[in-house]
Formats: structure tokens, C-alpha cells, sequence
């Protein structure tokens, strides 16, 4: 659906040069051409008027002096820096421009008719005047030559199997006559045709096809040779074919034209010489011949060389046209009509080699022409009229325009066609966003055709229907018609050479003038001509175009594009730069276009689609270069990008790894855009999706969510972009267009949570406006069964995640799902509650938990309602439908959970129950009473909470089975509530229920219980148990314990305490309830309660126990406390002495490895003394694979491994945490017998041992003396820091893992306990020394 638009005109014209042109070739040289004449060979340069370069071949004599002389064919060779002509006498030269000589390399005694190098000019084929052809190296010597005319058919003929006669075989539509038909003669060549034999290669230079006249028929035939001059095939006999003939350079076909009965055809021939397809030209028979047919290099586009045939007087008209095919289709897209002037009758045309869609013209007059084309789709540029997805394809006098709004026609049909009196070669759509479906349409005869939408409502002869229309149908697309046809006079007045296809990027303004680009009166100039309507003058003919203004520019327009919303026009010169055309002032001017910050934009490469757009509110212009390279204004956001469009606030292109992308240009970034288009942007993110391999975007439609793209072959698919779909959904809510907007989703597969999620708030407040417009009971259905907790603007569409989405106040506590059904629900039963019956249960059985007996109590209102409606729904069909949402079992049950025995009987019938298991089970309990009848039905239910509560009902006579009901589902707190607390039954599930907790452990627990109901002696054993002696000793009390019962009692419980050393508190029983006070004291000074003690021995006045027990006491434990703060001294220093060794070996291990690439070196965890290294994956593996053939520790050796860790052993590895870690229980150990120390001190000096206090007071100054200097050594900064940022945390990289590298910071491993790198604290404001003893 592409038409050819001309991006630029060249050329040049020579007036000095001497004789005619008679054939040409392109320079090595850019932009310069070789022109031979009957005198020689000129070179005229790019900048136009001048010859650079000639040789005469007059003065050395190769050609005659009267100018009867012809050259035959003229290639360039570059790497030889010469010229190759040959000429008609039969000479082959070689010239050289720049020293101006003449080698004759060869020559032909009969003449030449042809020369044609390969490809890859490593041969050349002559064709001389004998009919034979000479094939030649690119040193011109001789490989092999053969006759042009052949008997055989070639290498390539085929192989008859023998299947029959042709009479016998099946002739399709030409029915059985076709067999007995006589081959017709084949007529011989048309009059004009000049005789000469026409040679044409294949791309790759492997094959060459020979037309030539057959001397025995006189018609034409085609053979095909090879490099070596082999004939490999000879085309079928075809009548009336002619002289032309191209092969396609990919290699498929070979064209050429014949003349049938009734009309005339381009054919094409395949390699073994059988036709294989053709189109007819817009001729009819007879009226014109074909000179020259060209394909260009890519194969895509087929040029036409014509001239008319029957003219008297004057000369003939020479026409150039431009093919293209997609679905097998022929479209005719340029028309160049050169006129019937002497000097414009063209010498021959070329394809650019090296630019594909460049097209060379030579004219008799020395004019010299070139064009440059490429590829554009037209389509209509507005977005809210109704007419805005046309699009329009030129074919030959026929625009055929696709309404895509309505339906999507593949090509080559479309929804309307308009025919035109001469061939179209431009189209543009109005650029006023009302009228976006108007087309202008400029001819080849410069007339300028308006077709509008609207006030006529007479048919337009010149508009007919493509495919939408037919015999019956009536169509529903509004078609245009033909407004005005304007001429445009903007041709210079001076006598020039015509130059068809003068005008080019014909647009229509909104305020209905049009832009055309003209060429300057240089070569490398443009004039940008702004022409207006003139009042139509009623003896004229036709309407004109006035020129409001013609603005010259100092360089060539290549692009130019006007944008619909901002109404403005941006023009792309030939270097890239951009101006601006501000067209809407009173005189309007051309001006750089700049960027926000005031810089010119350039862009990097020329490009041949421009647009403009916003990108987050600023205007930029977007281009997109013939190699798929894309920028946004001067910068590069992509380099392979096949086609894009732009659409309200999207930016939708094509990729060449077949994705369409979409993105919103409203708030990003042009950096952003760019991340976007990179590989590196999400796959999985709704921007993005695959497309078919080679698809480019024609149009998108406005209001709606098609994108049309088109395959490289030519057919049309249609996709929904998800990005774009989002949006329009978002629109529609907006508006509270409900209905259009869950159409949309349902068709697309949008989750229908978004009609809530986009803003619940409005929801909410419209769910009777959702209601009416969606109206099916059905669609509402869907949408509740689609509801979900989630939001989906935060998990699914996170692109749409709005500030919107606060929920109300009033309902910020209630589950979505659950607010949704509730205030739908009541809104359905205030419109209409029998149309909304099954909407309204699904609105009940959606809640979580399901409110299914609401739900079923509703379907059995059904059944007893006496009136029914005639809209109602009957209880039977509700209920099919609550079985369709609900399991049939799970229904049943709740049926049975209302104890209604009817409703039971209702569902059970439409389940898949067998009625002798559940009718004799419902009999069962028909006899029941009320209260044990609802117990059962709770019981089977498995709802005991229930069942325990109708249960309780049922009398004394039930409480055993009660009692065994709470005992086997551990209902007892259940259970107590029950019961009021003076009753037997509380007691008897106290009793239960303490049972219970002391066979969980729960001693204390139970004991309350137990206690609180009065069952006082389980209750003593229970606190017993629980060491509760205080407790205990107030049940033996309440039992009322003798005296000796009760010492009995404090005895045991005296020896339990001082097992869990709670010497203190056994010593108050021994006292109090034993009066054994000797024991008591004995106890206390066990336990070093030395005070306490004291305290007694006063009390009882027994001052000998000073002597013989506590003295003793206190230096015993005096010469302990010595003991072990030595030995803990020892393990300190001994500690971290190692600590330090370790330390400086792992710090020399990493110095020496800093010239080697170790990977894991930031993560070196230790070195042993020998030196190995050990890396934190060896660490890993001595833990990891030595185990790896237990399938699951047991929870004793993963204890066992915690415990081992860190080992102490001499190169273990974590040494240094196994130090660290014993170090930091040292001084925990120390830090926590002060209190004692300084108790044990004062009894020491009561009783006058200063001696002793003073040493042991000395021992523990010095050994705290001595951790809180060694802390920060140990537990260094660096060490803490890492505590806190480790290096090789979480949230660590590598530039920061790098740096504390080079820092060499102490690495610390990844350990589990990071504790064990903060120092531990010393309490320094407990005071513990005494003054005294200083």
C-alpha cells in the first residue's frame, strides 16, 4: 500500500555540445555522466551546464566527419581509468578523458549491433553485423562466438516422460477442442521494430538472454547463454514478441513485451524459456512502442520507455512510467510524459547502480535529468473526523482508497476507487484534522483533482466502489467527490526543456492553499511555491491555483511534513538541515528549526520519512533513514527500525528482529525512548510484541486500537497493540463508556479487574450507569466470576498505575472483591431484581467467604413465590446456575448447614447423588428433636463449634457425649463457655481440660484451671511441677496439710530449688516451713547468698557456724574466683596473640596475589601458615561436600555443624571468627562475675582478710585493665564498618568491592553471625572495687 514519492529532481543541460546524443552510461565519477555522439565522447559534470570532459573520435578517424556515425554501446571501466566504446563500423576503443587518448583494442569487419559488459565487467558480449555473438574477456580476448541463431533448444531442454499424446491430456478451461487445434503461425515483428539484436544479464553475471529476429519467421526469440557462450534454453514461439528485454536482477524473470490481438502486455519469461505471467499496458493496441524496459537494482521497480506510434504531423510523445507489484498485482505509480518537442525525445534512460531508486535521463536536446524516488504510504493525517484511516495507492489514472475505519480490504482491492482523466503522481491528504478524509490528487498534465467528503449528495461518476460495494448492497462508507480540478501555473516562463514530474511534495494546508516544491534555476536549488485558489471566472475553462508566494532555497528539498495538531510545516534539506516554514503569517518566511534550548537541528543522515511530533510536550521532528536509522531531531534513538507512525500521543514503530513497539511520548524522555529501543529494553512489557517477519505499519485507526501492517509479499494483518488498547480503554472509562470499554477487553483479553482498578472511586459511585449499559445478564456474569483481590494496575498493567486509584474512606477496611458484589448487588436489585436474579447469586456466591445460604435461601424464595413474572428467572434455572459456580457436594452441604430439609431435597435431586443414600439419611433426621437433629447435622458437617452449642442444649443426659466431642476435638475454651461456673459440667471440662495442658507441659496453665474450679489436689501437683512453690504451698493449704504433711511438703520442694540452684528460695522453706534454719544457712552459703546467711546466723544467735562454716566459705571461693580469672587471662592472651599471627598471614597472602587475576581474592577468607590459599569456595566446599551424600541432616548434626563453624584448630578455616568468638565470651565471662566479686570482697574485708580481698581485687583490676586495651585492637574499626557495610553484602558492587580492595581493607568473610565483629561493651558504671583496699 506504498506509493513512490520523488524525493529530488537533477540535471544538467549542455547548449555548446556538437551532433546528437546517442547513448550514455554513468561516470565512476558521482554525479557525472558519459554522453557519446556521432563526434565523440563528452562528459558532462554535476554542476549542470558545462561539458567537464570530451574526446573527439572524428580526428583520429573512427567515426566519419559528416556525422553519419553511430556508437552501439559506451561502458565505463574504472579500474582501468577508461572509457570503452564501440561503434557501429565494427571498432572497440578504449578512451581515456584526462590524457584524451584513443586505443582501438579490436574490430569487427561486419560491424557491431551491441556491446553489453557482465555484471561484474570481467566479459563482454558483442553482437556483430553477421548475427553472431563474441564473447571477450575484460582484456578483450576471445573466449569462444556462436551464432545468434540456434536449431537446438539448449542444455537446459526438456525431458519427454511419455505420458500420453497431447491430444489425451486434460486441457482445463480451453475444453477438448484445445487438442485438435493447429499451432498458430507466428506473426512477425511490428514495422518499427529496428531489427537489432537486444542482450540483457542476469544480477549475478551467470547467465545472458539474446533477443533476436528469427531470419526464418521474422519474429523475435530469446536464448539463454552462459558465461561460456553455452545456449542453455530458447523461449517458447510468441507472437507479436518485441524488442525490449531486462532480466531481473534477482534473477527470477526476464521481461519483455508483446502485441497481442486486442492489446498490449508486458511478459516474463523464466530461465528455461516458458512464459510465466504479464500485466497490459494502459494503451490501447497499436497506439504506442516500447523502447527500452529497466528494473532498478533491488528488483522492485520496473521503468518503461514509450513512445507514441501514430502521429502525422509532429513528433511522436515520449512517456517514461514506473511499475511496482505487490499481490501479484501490477500498479503503474509514476508517469513521466516527456512532450513531443525535438530536444525532449529521449536517447535512453539508466538505474542507478549504487542508489536503487535513482533514475538517469538523456534527451536529444542535451538535457540530462535525474530522480530520485522511495517509499511512502499516504494516508489521512487527522485524528477525530470520521474519515481519518484513508489510505491511498496510486495505479496508473486510478487512486484506490482503503477506509480502514470500516473495514480492512487487502490489495489490490480497496473500499472506493477514483478515476482520473491522466495519470496520478502525487496524493496528499488534507492536513485540517475535520477534513482528514479530503484528497488532493496532482496528474501528470500538473492539474491538481480536490475530492471532498460532504455538502454534494449527487453520485460522482469518477468515484466507484471497490470491494465493499456490489449488486444489492447497500454500502454503508460515505464516498468523496470531485470538488474542483485547479491548474497549476508555476512553470517558468523562459523557454526551457520540459521536465515532467516538475512539482513534488504536494500538501494541502489546513486553510485550504497548498505547498509545492519547484526546482531553482540552478541544480542544487529548490523554491517552495505557496499557491492559493483563484475566484473561478465564468468563461474559463478550468480553475487555477494562484501563487500567493514562491520562496527560493539555498539547497535541494528532500523531505517535507506538516503536522495536523500544531499545523506545522518542517522542510529536510539536501545537507540534513531543518527549516521551518511558518506559513500562517502574513508574509510568510522560512527559519531554522530549533530545539528547546535554541540549537539548529541537523540531521546525521538524510532521511526519507520525516514527522513531527511531542515528545513530553516539546515539538520535535523525527526522521527515519533509507538504512533504518532513527533519530529525534539531531539525536540517534535506533539503527534498525523498518517503519514507523505517530498517533495522539504514540510513537509506534517496526524493528528489524520483527517487533512493534509502542511507546508514550507524553512524559518520557528522549533518553528514555532510546533505552526503550535498545536489545536491552523488557520483553515481557505490554510495549512490546512480535510481529510477522517484515512487517511495516501503514495506518493506525483513531478511536480504536488497530494497528494495519503489511507483509513484505503484500497482504494486510491487523493486531491490537496492547499499549495502545490500555490507553483507549483508559479514554473510554474517563468518559464512563462502560459499555464500549468491556467489549474492547472481552474481544482483546483484558482482565476485567482494570474496569474497577483504573478508578475505583468512579466505579463505585456509577455501578448503576455500568449496570444499565452493559444490560447482559451474561457479561455481568463474566465480570464478577473475573474479579480478583489483587490490583491489577499494580501487578499486570503497571503502565496504568494512576494516583486515582485511593479507594473511598468509607470503604478503605473492606476487601475489593467483597465491596464490589455488595454495592453492585444492591444496586441490581434497585433497577430490576428478576432480571438481575442470576447476577445477584453470583454477586453472593463471589464474596469471600461465599454467602451461599444466602444465596440458596434466594433460590428457595423462588420456589415459594406464589406470582411468578413473566422476566423472572424459575428456581430451577437459578439453581442449575449456582451449581455451574459452586461444586454440587459443596452446595449440598450447605443446603443441609440451613437444617431446610426442602432445599436439601431441591439440590440433591439436581446432583449426582443416589437418592437411597441421602433420602433414608434425611429421614433419620426428620425424627430427630430440633436441638440433637441440628447437633447431627453440624457433626457431619464437621462444624463441631456449632454442633457443641446445639449439643449443650440437649440436657444431662447427652453430656458424656459432649464431654468426648470437646475431649476429641480440643473444643474446651469452647466448651467453658457453655456452662456457668458453679455447674458439675464446668467442673468435669475443667478437669478435662487441665488433664489436657499438663499432658502438653502446660503445668502452670493447667493449675489455674484446676485451681479455679476447685480440684485442688491435682492442682498442688500441677504448681508443684511447675516450680510454683509459693503457689503450691496455698493448695496444701486450702486442703488443709498438717504441720508434718506440710514439712514434708517444703522439704521435697526445698531440693527440687536447689537442682535449678535457686538456693535462696529453698532456704526460705527450709526456714519457714521446716525450721531447720543449720540446713537453710548451709544452703545460702553454697549458693554465696553470703549475706543472707549472715543474716540468719544472727538471727538464730548461732556465731560458731561463723567459725566453722562461713569463714572456710568465703576463702574458698575467694581462691576460686582467683583461679579462674587467671585462667581466663591465659585464654585471652593466648587468643590474641594467634589473632594477630593469623591476620598478618592472610594480609601478606593477598599482597602477593594482587599481580594475579583471582577472581575470588576480594572474597579470600583466610590463608594458612603454609601459605595455601584458601578461597571462600574451598571454605564453602569443606562444609557442602562432605556431606553431599546425606540427602537431609538430622537436626543433631546440623547442631553439631553450627557448633563447628568456627573451629579453633591451628589453619582451620573462619579461624579468625572461632578467635573472635572466643575472645568475645572471655571478656562476657569476666564482665559478669564482677557483681560477685565485689559482694565476695566485702565479706572478705568484714571479716579482716584485706590480704586476700586486696589480691583478688588486684587480679580483676588487672585482667580488665587488660581487655578494655585490647578491645580496639582485637575488634578493630575496620572490622566494625564491615559489621555494618560489609564488603560483600547485598547491597555492595563492584567499584565498591574494587575500592576496599585497593584500600586493602581487612576483607572480612561472608559470615552468619555478624555479631561477632562488634566489640562487646564493658559496664563501667557499676563501682566494684572497694576504697579501702586501694
Amino acid at each position: 500500500m506504498r506509493n513512490l514519492r520523488l524525493l529530488r529532481t537533477g540535471g544538467c543541460r549542455s547548449a555548446a555540445a556538437p551532433g546528437t546524443p546517442q547513448c550514455f552510461c554513468l561516470s565512476g565519477e558521482l554525479g557525472t555522466v558519459l554522453v557519446g555522439s556521432q563526434h565523440g565522447l563528452l562528459e558532462l559534470g554535476p554542476a549542470g551546464d558545462s561539458v567537464t570532459r570530451e574526446v573527439s573520435l572524428t580526428a583520429d578517424g573512427f567515426m566519419p566527419e559528416d556525422g553519419s556515425g553511430c556508437i552501439v554501446g559506451i561502458e565505463d571501466l574504472p579500474e582501468q581509468e577508461c572509457v570503452c566504446v564501440a561503434t557501429a563500423a565494427g571498432d572497440i576503443l578504449l578512451c581515456n578523458l584526462s590524457t584524451k587518448q584513443v586505443e582501438c583494442v579490436g574490430s569487427v569487419d561486419s560491424g557491431l549491433s551491441t556491446m553489453s559488459w557482465s555484471p561484474d565487467q570481467e566479459l563482454v558480449l558483442l553482437a556483430t553485423g553477421e548475427q553472431t555473438l563474441i564473447m571477450m574477456t575484460r582484456d578483450f580476448e576471445p573466449i569462444t562466438e556462436k551464432q545468434i541463431h540456434q536449431d537446438e533448444f539448449g542444455e537446459g531442454k526438456f525431458v519427454t516422460l511419455g505420458w500420453g499424446k497431447k491430444e489425451t491430456q486434460f486441457h482445463g478451461s480451453e475444453g477438448k477442442q484445445a487438442a485438435h487445434r493447429k499451432q498458430t503461425e507466428v506473426s512477425p515483428t511490428s514495422a518499427w521494430d529496428d531489427g537489432r539484436p537486444r542482450v540483457t544479464w542476469r544480477g549475478d553475471g551467470q547467465f545472458v538472454a539474446v533477443s533476436a529476429v528469427c531470419p526464418e519467421t521474422g519474429a523475435r526469440k530469446v536464448r539463454v547463454w552462459n558465461r561460456e557462450l553455452v545456449l542453455q534454453s530458447t523461449s517458447e514461439p510468441i507472437s507479436g514478441l518485441e524488442q525490449a528485454l531486462s532480466w531481473k536482477p534477482s534473477g527470477n524473470l526476464i521481461a519483455s513485451t508483446q502485441e497481442k490481438p486486442n492489446r498490449h502486455d508486458v511478459i516474463f519469461l523464466e530461465k528455461n524459456g516458458l512464459l510465466h505471467g504479464e500485466f497490459t499496458l494502459p494503451f490501447q493496441k497499436g497506439q504506442v512502442k516500447v523502447n527500452e524496459l529497466l528494473w532498478n537494482a533491488d528488483s522492485t521497480i520496473l521503468a518503461i520507455w514509450l513512445e507514441d506510434l501514430k502521429v502525422e504531423d509532429s513528433n511522436p510523445n515520449s512517456y517514461v512510467q514506473l511499475w511496482t507489484t505487490g499481490n501479484y498485482h501490477w500498479y503503474l505509480k509514476q508517469s513521466l510524459h516527456f512532450g513531443n518537442l525535438e530536444e525532449n525525445q529521449l536517447v535512453s534512460l539508466l538505474w542507478d547502480r549504487e542508489n536503487p531508486y535513482r533514475l538517469h535521463v538523456l534527451c536529444k536536446g542535451w538535457h540530462y535529468l535525474s530522480y530520485d524516488w522511495h517509499w511512502t504510504t499516504d494516508h489521512g493525517m487527522g485524528e477525530n473526523s470520521q474519515h481519518v484511516a484513508n489510505v491511498a495507492v496510486i495505479d496508473g489514472d486510478k487512486v484506490l482508497v482503503t477506509a480502514f475505519q470500516h473495514a480492512v480490504v487487502p490489495p489490490p482491492m480497496c473500499t472506493y476507487e477514483l478515476q482520473l482523466q491522466q495519470a496520478v503522481n502525487q496524493v496528499a491528504f488534507h492536513t485540517d484534522p475535520k477534513h482528514s478524509g479530503d484528497i488532493a490528487i496532482l496528474d501528470a498534465d500538473n492539474k491538481i483533482s480536490v475530492y471532498r467528503y460532504g455538502q454534494s449528495t449527487m453520485n460522482d461518476p469518477t468515484v466507484r466502489f471497490g470491494a465493499v460495494g456490489g449488486n444489492g448492497f447497500k454500502a454503508a462508507v460515505e464516498t468523496p467527490y470531485l470538488d474542483k480540478t485547479y491548474r497549476v501555473g508555476v512553470s517558468s516562463d523562459n523557454n526551457e526543456v520540459m521536465n515532467p514530474l516538475g512539482l513534488r511534495f504536494l500538501t494541502w494546508l489546513p486553510d485550504d492553499s497548498f505547498l509545492v516544491v519547484g526546482q531553482g534555476r540552478h541544480a542544487a536549488q529548490s523554491v517552495l511555491h505557496h499557491l492559493t485558489a483563484v475566484p473561478h471566472v465564468a468563461e474559463a475553462e478550468e480553475e487555477h491555483l494562484n501563487l500567493r508566494l514562491s520562496v527560493p532555497l539555498d539547497g535541494e528539498v528532500i523531505s517535507l511534513c506538516c503536522s495536523p495538531v500544531t499545523k506545522t510545516v518542517a522542510l529536510q534539506l539536501a545537507d540534513r538541515r531543518i527549516l521551518k516554514y511558518l506559513w500562517e503569517a502574513s508574509t510568510p518566511v522560512l527559519e531554522p528549526w530549533r530545539t528547546n534550548n535554541g540549537s539548529a537541528v541537523q540531521f546525521p543522515y538524510p532521511c526519507v520519512q520525516t514527522s513531527i511530533t511531542r515528545i513530553s510536550g516539546e515539538e520535535v521532528i523525527l526522521g527515519l533513514t533509507d538504512r533504518c536509522r532513527f533519530f529525534v531531531n539531531d539525536t540517534e534513538v535506533a539503527s534498525n527500525i523498518t517503519s514507523f507512525a505517530t498517533y495522539d500521543e504514540f510513537l509506534l514503530v517496526t524493528t528489524n528482529s520483527h517487533t512493534c513497539q509502542c511507546f508514550w511520548l507524553k512524559n518520557i524522555s528522549v533518553k528514555a525512548l532510546q533505552t526503550g529501543l535498545s536489545s536491552a529494553a523488557a520483553r515481557n512489557s505490554e510495549t512490546l510484541r512480535k510481529v510477522e517477519r517484515g512487517s511495516r505499519i501503514v495506518t493506525i485507526v483513531p478511536q480504536d486500537t488497530k494497528i494495519v501492517l503489511q507483509m513484505p509479499r503484500g497482504n494486510l494483518e491487523t493486531v491490537h497493540h496492547r499499549a495502545l488498547v490500555l490507553a483507549q480503554i483508559q479514554k473510554w472509562l474517563d468518559r464512563l463508556m462502560f459499555r464500549e470499554a468491556f467489549q474492547c477487553m472481552r474481544k482483546l483479553r483484558i482482565n476485567l479487574n482494570l474496569l474497577y482498578d483504573h478508578n475505583p472511586k468512579v466505579f463505585l459511585e456509577n455501578a448503576e450507569t455500568f449496570i444499565r449499559q452493559i444490560e447482559s445478564v451474561n457479561y455481568l456474569n463474566l465480570f464478577f466470576t473475573e474479579l480478583k483481590e489483587e490490583d491489577f494496575t499494580k501487578s499486570m498493567y503497571p503502565s496504568l498505575n494512576s494516583s486515582s486509584n485511593a479507594l473511598p474512606h468509607q470503604h478503605r477496611d473492606q476487601k475489593k472483591v467483597n465491596l464490589i458484589c455488595d454495592v453492585m448487588r444492591v444496586a441490581m436489585e434497585h433497577i430490576d431484581p428478576q432480571k438481575y436474579c442470576l447476577s445477584i447469586l453470583t454477586a453472593h456466591v463471589k464474596k469471600s467467604p461465599p454467602e451461599l445460604e444466602i444465596a440458596l435461601q434466594k433460590v428457595h424464595d423462588l420456589r415459594e413465590s406464589i406470582t411468578p413474572d413473566v422476566k423472572a428467572v424459575s428456581a430451577e434455572e437459578a439453581l442449575k446456575y449456582l451449581l455451574f459456580l459452586v461444586d454440587v457436594n459443596e452446595l449440598y452441604d450447605y443446603s443441609l448447614g440451613t437444617y431446610d430439609f426442602d432445599l436439601v431435597i431441591m439440590v440433591a435431586e439436581k446432583s449426582q447423588k443416589d437418592p437411597k443414600e441421602y433420602l433414608p439419611f434425611l429421614n433419620n433426621l426428620r425424627k430427630m428433636e430440633t436441638n440433637y437433629q441440628r447437633y447431627t447435622i453440624d457433626r457431619h458437617l464437621k462444624r463441631y463449634t456449632k454442633a457443641l452449642g446445639h449439643l449443650s442444649k440437649c440436657g444431662p443426659e447427652h453430656f458424656s457425649e459432649f464431654l468426648n466431642l470437646v475431649k476429641d476435638q480440643n473444643l474446651y475454651c469452647e466448651a467453658l463457655k457453655l456452662y456457668p461456673c458453679s455447674t458439675r459440667e464446668y467442673k468435669d471440662i475443667s478437669d478435662a481440660y487441665g488433664e489436657y495442658l499438663i499432658q502438653k507441659q502446660l503445668y502452670e496453665q493447667a493449675a489455674l484451671i484446676l485451681a479455679r474450679a476447685g480440684i485442688f489436689t491435682k492442682a498442688l501437683d500441677a504448681f508443684q511441677n511447675s516450680g510454683s512453690w509459693q503457689q503450691a504451698l496455698c493448695m496444701a493449704s486450702r486442703l488443709g496439710y498438717t504441720k508434718d504433711k506440710l514439712s514434708s511438703l517444703a522439704h521435697s520442694m526445698a531440693g527440687k530449688l536447689v537442682e535449678q540452684r535457686k538456693h535462696a528460695e529453698a532456704a526460705i522453706l527450709l526456714e519457714q516451713y521446716t525450721q531447720d534454719y543449720e540446713e537453710a544457712v548451709v544452703l545460702l552459703l553454697e549458693g554465696a547468698v553470703w549475706e543472707e546467711a549472715l543474716r540468719l546466723i544472727h538471727k538464730y544467735g548461732r556465731l560458731d557456724i561463723l567459725e566453722t562454716n562461713f569463714k572456710p566459705a568465703i576463702l574458698e571461693a575467694q581462691k576460686s574466683q582467683l583461679i579462674f580469672l587467671d585462667s581466663q587471662k591465659t585464654a585471652f592472651l593466648r587468643h590474641k596473640s594467634r589473632l594477630q599471627v593469623v591476620r598478618e598471614l592472610k594480609e601478606k597472602a593477598c599482597e602477593s596475589l594482587q599481580d594475579y587475576e583471582v577472581p575470588s581474592c576480594p572474597g579470600l577468607d583466610f590463608f594458612s601458615e603454609t601459605s595455601s590459599v584458601v578461597t571462600a569456595s574451598d571454605m564453602n566446599s569443606k562444609y557442602s561436600q562432605s556431606n553431599s551424600r546425606i540427602s537431609a541432616r538430622s537436626s543433631k548434626n546440623r547442631r553439631k555443624a553450627e557448633r563447628k563453624r568456627y573451629s579453633l584448630k591451628e589453619g582451620s578455616p573462619f579461624e579468625d571468627m572461632a578467635l573472635l568468638e572466643a575472645l568475645g565470651e572471655t571478656v562476657r565471662a569476666v564482665e559478669t562475675v564482677k557483681g560477685d566479686i565485689h559482694i565476695l570482697l566485702k565479706q572478705l574485708v568484714l571479716f579482716g582478710y584485706d590480704e586476700q580481698a586486696g589480691a583478688l581485687q588486684q587480679v580483676l583490676e588487672e585482667v580488665l585493665r587488660l581487655m578494655e586495651t585490647s578491645i580496639p585492637e582485637i575488634w578493630t574499626p575496620d572490622l566494625q564498618q564491615n559489621s555494618v557495610n560489609p564488603v560483600l553484602g547485598p547491597n555492595s558492587t563492584a567499584n565498591s568491592i574494587m575500592a576496599a580492595y585497593q584500600q586493602k581493607r581487612m576483607v572480612t568473610p561472608v559470615v552468619q553471625d555478624p555479631e561477632l565483629l562488634i566489640p562487646p561493651k564493658l559496664n563501667k558504671n557499676l563501682q566494684w572495687k572497694l576504697h579501702l583496699l586501694q
